[in-house]
């Protein structure tokens, strides 16, 4: 009876019976990828489509260097980092050596030589700020990020709650810091990473009963999340500089509105001003007054436009000796937010032109040795830290190269509430395919690959650190009549010395964090 029940059903009857086994094993039973959980079936034509890709762009559509925002070697790097696959390229570089922002380091005729117990040969990707955040300001609780690439403002709603609990716990395995992002904190940042707790106009997390910002908040969550290492004033950020949002509120659970401190079911406007402070002197003063209430290290991450208030700020630092731990830099190529494309495109300037103008202000007033200056937008490869190094940076912080270590295909639909990967949406469904202990393992190595190239390249240029990167260490493409320059002849100044006594030294601090 059976036989013959078997060989009565059609050859299509076999393919249905084949594809059904195949959805029930991506749903039920594999947990390594999200595509083909959350797509049965058809999610295995993306694998084959991306397996082919190269030779499909190849002779059909782009080739490797011409997809944006990140193209497919940017792309390609971060993933088989993430997966501690070979990254390495064949048969020389692709990319045009001689377009425009090219860059260029100076490799030394000796490298640096690491000794048997300096602390790189124990551990490949050790590499921890070379400034302590809050040190010169004397907070009570002064912190050295024990790794200077972190991940990136990144809110819980923006971001799903799995890949937000994957990135916590990746950060916590690597000895980095989460951003929070300006949705407040929530559960998922909470699994053992180091936090630097963001917040912006709409105060979420900390937000009082009129909407604006309640410092006994503030205090209550340092005191219950002690694992909170810093805070993070959001001025404004790459993506829309100088404009608010809007949270429907259909979006707002019951989850969300908790965290948040808002009301379910209602609309929420985060303005484009803060109403904690309106000028700059009642800034400086908002900064120092939670430093003082909480005594953590209080910065302010902002995207670059005109120059006049941020002399205004340096030059009340100057006058008080007071002012922020911190300075984080936006870059206006940066986007995980949805934003129009007239504010995207056109608003605010790109990292390297922003950055070098404000260096510029403090480096002026002398004051570079007392901020942390932290890089974002696009910062995510080894090449371009260096650069960022040179020029002043501290730190890095990464955004969607961090989403990508987790899974983000670069659909970008991340504003639609449908992202395939799970990563930037609210739909139980698509991020039900995040497997959490895995993506979290990806991002760590990621971050470590990262550090282990970054330290390569610092070495290879004769340095231990990456602070001791010179702006001439750096060459440029400019134009076509003088085609390459130092940084500092393209951008009009030198960067100060940090201060670094060895990278033992930074292992030993009593500030450091991460872990270790």
């Amino acid at each position: 009876m059976v036989l013959e029940f078997i060989k009565s059903i059609p050859w299509w009857g076999w393919v249905l019976i084949v594809l059904a086994l195949v959805a029930l094993r991506d749903i039920f039973f594999q947990k390594r990828h999200t595509i083909s959980h959350n797509f049965p079936i058809i999610g295995h034509l993306r694998y084959v489509l991306e397996h082919i890709g190269p030779e499909l762009r190849q002779y059909l559509v782009a080739n490797n260097r011409e997809e944006l925002p990140f193209n497919r070697i940017e792309r390609g790097w971060i993933y088989a980092s993430a997966k501690k696959e070979n990254n390495y390229e064949g048969f020389g570089t692709d990319r045009d050596i001689y377009a425009h922002q090219h860059i260029f380091i100076n490799n030394a005729m000796m490298p640096y030589q690491v000794k048997e117990d300096h602390p790189n040969h124990l551990d490949k990707n050790f590499l921890p700020c070379a400034k302590v955040m809050g040190l010169h300001n004397k907070r009570r609780k002064p912190y050295r990020p024990a790794s200077i690439i972190n991940v990136s403002a990144m809110s819980f709603g923006s971001l799903s709650a799995k890949a937000v609990e994957s990135l916590n716990k990746g950060v916590k395995l690597a000895g980095a810091y989460h951003n929070t992002g300006e949705g407040g904190l929530s559960p998922y940042h909470s699994h053992g990473g180091d936090v630097v707790f963001h917040f912006g106009t709409g105060y979420f997390g900390v937000r009082a009963a009129d909407g604006g910002f309640s410092m006994e908040k503030m205090v209550k969550l340092v005191e219950d999340n002690p694992f909170i290492r810093a805070i993070e004033i959001k001025l404004s950020q790459g993506a829309k500089p100088g404009k608010g949002g809007v949270l429907p509120g259909a979006k707002i659970t019951h989850e969300i509105a908790n965290i948040r401190g808002v009301e379910v079911g209602k609309d929420v406007l985060s303005p484009p001003n803060h109403k904690a402070f309106s000028n700059v002197p009642e800034l400086l003063q908002f900064i120092e007054d939670i430093a003082e209430a909480t005594g953590l290290p209080v910065g302010v991450k902002a995207a670059i436009g005109k120059i006049d208030e941020w002399e205004q700020l340096a030059d009340l630092m100057l006058q008080t000796g007071k002012g922020p731990d911190f300075i984080t830099v936006d870059g206006g190529e940066g986007g995980t937010g949805a934003a129009p494309p007239s504010f995207a495109d056109h608003v605010s300037l790109p990292w390297v032109y922003g950055f070098s103008e404000l260096y510029k202000v403090f480096k002026k007033r002398k004051l570079t040795d007392r901020i942390v200056f932290i890089g974002s937008g696009k910062l995510g490869f080894p090449a371009k830290a260096a650069m960022a190094f040179a020029m002043g940076a501290d730190c890095i912080n990464v955004a969607r190269e961090a989403m990508m270590s987790i899974g983000c295909i670069q659909a970008q639909i991340c504003h639609t509430n449908r992202c395939p990967s799970g990563v930037a949406t609210q739909s139980k469904w698509l991020q039900s395919g995040i497997n959490i202990p895995l993506k979290s393992e990806r991002l760590a190595q990621y971050f470590k690959t990262f550090r282990k190239e970054l330290i390569e390249i610092t070495h290879a240029c004769g340095y231990e650190h990456p602070c001791q990167f010179k702006m001439k260490d750096i060459d440029i493409n400019v134009d076509d009549h003088n085609l390459s320059k130092e940084l500092d002849r393209t951008y009009m100044y030198e960067k100060d010395a940090v201060l670094f006594d060895g990278m033992q030294t930074l292992k030993d601090c009593q500030y450091l964090g991460g872990n270790y």
